[in-house]
């Protein structure tokens, strides 16, 4: 840390910025005051301190209360991350007071959690019992952003051509896309059982899909971009059942991992074809800033995961 940034965190108060938080949340002093069991004047003196410390007024006072100057809504952008940061921090330290002697963060996206992690957190965990995991679902962009900002501590998700900041990365399993109809399907009756499908051939059709941003939404447009198609994507869901009952309800058809659909077959009177596509074909990474320094416990999951990857089998290209 530099001599400058140094002085700065020293010039900051953690009471001050909680008073700071509590008027701006209240709208006044004299309520934060309340709030808070302090006097209105040493919080209005502490406010001062602050506005000193930045060197930038932080609130416009007036008659019926305060309202945020926008250095001072930068300002509580960054109070709230900082005091989250801290609760966070004291939750986890006391666990270890309780007995749990290891917390890992981990990111996945929903198909790492619908078709594998389960299974694998589970046996981790029966063999382990004092390690808990903080298991969060996002989007692989998401996944990979949180790595890069130390908010996990791991994650999983395809990376495409993502990598920001060169993280690195494992294999951790593989899994297939197959493309989802209703029985009765035209798509389906044109196409010998278990015969692969190429993606175009679905592009007339209406595409149930994921959010916007998933991974596997991504390289439905990417492909129909390629194939000089528009992907006719009118209703997205953010989950794979609820993808599945679109389906079956004749709202279009979709692209699934082979393992998650098969693990769903309750929901429905569905089929499922695989894809030709290479890109249907997909690796999912274990991802980390740098996996020899992380904690003890998380190098123990990551290990305890690696041991289920399997190169996939070669597919078809496009």
């Amino acid at each position: 840390m530099k001599n400058s940034e140094r002085s700065f965190a020293r010039r900051i108060d953690l009471t001050s910025l909680q008073l700071f938080v509590a008027v701006c949340e209240l709208g006044s002093i004299g309520r934060a005051a309340e709030r808070e069991f302090i006097a209105a004047s040493a919080v209005s003196k502490r406010l001062s301190d602050l506005e000193a410390a930045v060197d930038t007024a932080l609130l416009y006072r007036h008659s019926r209360g305060v309202t945020l100057t926008p250095a001072g809504e930068s300002l509580l952008h960054h109070a709230r991350n900082v005091l989250y940061g801290l609760e966070r921090m004291r939750g986890e330290l006391s666990e270890y007071a309780d007995g749990v002697r290891g917390h890992v963060r981990m990111h996945a996206t929903i198909s790492a959690i619908v078709q594998f992690l389960p299974e694998d957190l589970g046996a981790f965990s029966r063999a382990h019992s004092q390690i808990k995991i903080d298991l969060q679902e996002r989007l692989s962009t998401e996944v990979l952003q949180a790595v890069q900002e130390g908010t996990a501590d791991i994650g999983i998700c395809n990376m495409g051509h993502n990598n920001p900041g060169e993280l690195q990365t494992r294999p951790y399993r593989s899994d297939q896309l197959v493309l989802v109809a209703p029985q009765g399907h035209p798509l389906l009756e044109q196409q010998p059982p278990s015969q692969p499908i190429a993606f175009a051939q679905a592009l007339d059709w209406d595409v149930v899909g994921l959010h916007g941003n998933s991974s596997i939404s991504l390289a439905m447009r990417a492909a129909a971009a390629r194939s000089g198609h528009s992907l006719r994507q009118r209703i997205q869901v953010t989950s794979l059942d609820a993808m599945c009952r679109m389906i079956d309800n004749g709202l279009g058809v979709g692209l699934i991992p082979d393992r998650a659909f098969a693990l769903m077959q309750g929901v429905g009177q569905l089929r499922s074809l695989p894809l030709s596509d290479s890109w249907a074909q997909r690796t999912l990474s274990l991802v980390a800033r740098d996996f020899d320094a992380l904690p003890v416990t998380s190098r123990l999951l990551v290990e305890h995961l690696c041991q289920g990857w399997q190169a996939p089998n070669p597919t078809d290209t496009d």
